[in-house]
């Protein structure tokens, strides 16, 4: 299914200021590019485009309240500076199995002062010499660098929502939010498309664990 297409599925009857969490998993891109979102999706904050054949980010909407963008399994290899521009307020950002190769490329997120977490697992740029330590240089403000901090403490317990409550002005609105977002979430379990997303995510998470267990594996013997 086109992006655009998928784009309207998802909002189900709602207008798109009414939207807080977009999943447009396995969709097809528009010749590599973002298609269908725009400036309206203004409540925005967990937008999920996981192996949908990207290229570019380049034509991505202002979203200034997402907070949790996943592009996992997909063509990027720049132009991440249009996240400064695009969504200032971004504090997890997921790149893995993308075309990412080297540190400059990942420049521009010194400008995204609330980001805490960032995966780049299955990307070459985690074959580089001292890649850890050149990315927590490069990114002072990140906590959680494909699941580990700084000192090598795992982040495979933490919610990672718990972030943003530094960043919360509404209390326990916020929370009351995310659990009618999870009832929303069950109810969309009974369609064979959310199925078909639950696969593509199991499938992108199964291989970021797999190079997880391979980075561990490598820790304990240093």
């Amino acid at each position: 299914m086109e992006m655009r297409k998928r784009v309207t599925l998802e909002l189900r009857g709602k207008m798109p200021a009414e939207v807080k969490e977009l999943v447009l998993d396995n969709c097809r891109s528009d010749d590599g590019k973002i298609s269908g979102l725009s400036s309206d999706f203004e409540n925005l904050e967990h937008l999920s485009m996981i192996n949908v054949g990207l290229l570019s980010i380049s034509n991505l909407p202002k979203l200034n309240k997402l907070r949790k963008l996943e592009l996992c399994d997909n063509r990027i290899s720049g132009g991440l500076e249009v996240l400064v521009e695009k969504t200032p307020n971004l504090t997890q950002l997921n790149l893995s199995a993308n075309k990412i190769r080297e540190i400059s490329t990942l420049e521009p997120l010194k400008k995204l002062p609330r980001l805490r977490i960032l995966d780049l697992f299955i990307c070459e740029v985690t074959k580089l010499l001292n890649y850890r330590e050149s990315i927590f240089t490069l990114l002072p403000q990140l906590i959680y660098l494909d699941d580990f901090d700084a000192s090598n403490i795992s982040n495979l317990d933490l919610e990672a929502d718990g972030l943003d409550d530094e960043y919360d002005e509404n209390g326990d609105e916020d929370e009351e939010e995310d659990e009618e977002s999870d009832d929303e979430d069950d109810l969309d379990g009974e369609d064979d498309k959310n199925g078909r997303d639950d696969e593509s995510q199991i499938l992108c998470l199964k291989r970021v664990v797999q190079a997880r267990k391979k980075f561990v594996s490598i820790r304990k013997n240093i």
